[in-house]
């Protein structure tokens, strides 16, 4: 939970206090990031002696300005979107919609011309290569598990450590049925349906058989070679990856590129590269956007030419 009360004075315009309107509203995440963002605001206002709420064209313009010399116009957009929010909750006049506020996002985004970065993509040989090299050990079985499912439903961390044991469902031809039930644009919990591949079945079946069935959450800590009855952190799905990329040798300079969306990355391209059109593979990984599959499969090396 964010402190909204650890300022003894109180603004006219407590966003604070309004901020806690969001709980419930969105999640945990978003509203961290809201809050640093429109934090960030307020304080560059402080230094700069500029009103942040209601706050004038030619202040949110100037913050745009001054942000983008170390940040990501993407990142400068988000923080639009939290003083627009904050605005909105206090019912204040909204200047981000102003045009000339549209107009310094575009000569940042001129100003800084280059590809978004993204995580690199877990193929399928770098995936086998993870696999070999867990260990013989709780940990081992769980993360070949983790992986392994990770890839084969396109997850996101967050909605990989939120499966819970009774989403799954062990079919009779030797694979997974599996329901994720909430994700980055599903926020209401409607869930999607996940299908897996019969290792991964395979791996979560020994990785269950070790944990035991008194334990809700899929993916748990150990502690002590035992396990906890908690859900694993999302940052640890990061240290999980990196950790199998470097075990299986992969040179350092691929190691860093890698991230806990490297599976959803890799799993994508790979569907891509095995001739699955735009509608299969949205479905499978849950996207809403072809604008934003398209990002994940350019980085695809797939030469359409190649039967040619």
């Amino acid at each position: 939970m964010i402190n909204i009360n650890s300022h003894a004075s109180q603004p006219k315009h407590d966003w604070r206090q309004e901020f806690k309107r969001l709980e419930g509203a969105y999640a945990p995440a978003t509203l961290r990031g809201y809050f640093t963002d429109v934090q960030k605001f307020t304080n560059w206002c402080g230094a700069q002696g500029l009103q942040p709420f209601p706050a004038e064209v030619t202040t949110v313009c100037e913050f745009v300005t001054a942000q983008g010399v170390d940040l990501r116009p993407d990142s400068v957009r988000r923080c639009l979107c939290a003083i627009r929010k904050i605005h909105h909750l206090l019912r204040l006049p909204d200047p981000t919609t102003d045009e000339d506020v549209n107009l310094a996002m575009r000569r940042l985004k001129r100003a800084k011309l280059g590809r978004p970065r993204q995580a690199k993509g877990m193929t399928r040989a770098h995936l086998e290569r993870c696999l070999e090299v867990q260990p013989d050990s709780p940990w081992g079985l769980r993360n070949r598990a983790l992986l392994s499912l990770g890839f084969d439903l396109l997850t996101r961390r967050s909605e990989l450590v939120a499966l819970m044991t009774d989403d799954l469902e062990f079919r009779q031809d030797g694979t997974l049925r599996v329901i994720i039930r909430r994700g980055k644009t599903d926020p209401f919990g409607m869930g999607r349906i996940g299908f897996t591949s019969r290792r991964s079945a395979q791996l979560v079946g020994e990785w269950l058989a070790w944990r035991g069935d008194t334990i809700a959450p899929l993916f748990c800590g150990i502690y002590r070679g035992k396990a906890i009855n908690r859900s694993l952190e999302t940052t640890k799905v990061k240290l999980i990856v990196k950790g199998a990329a470097a075990a299986a040798g992969l040179p350092p300079e691929e190691v860093e590129a890698f991230s806990s969306h490297s599976l959803r990355v890799g799993a994508a391209q790979e569907l891509l590269r095995a001739g699955f059109d735009t509608a299969a593979i949205m479905r499978a990984g849950g996207w809403k956007s072809t604008n934003v599959l398209a990002r994940y499969l350019e980085y695809a090396e797939h030469n359409v030419w190649e039967a040619q």
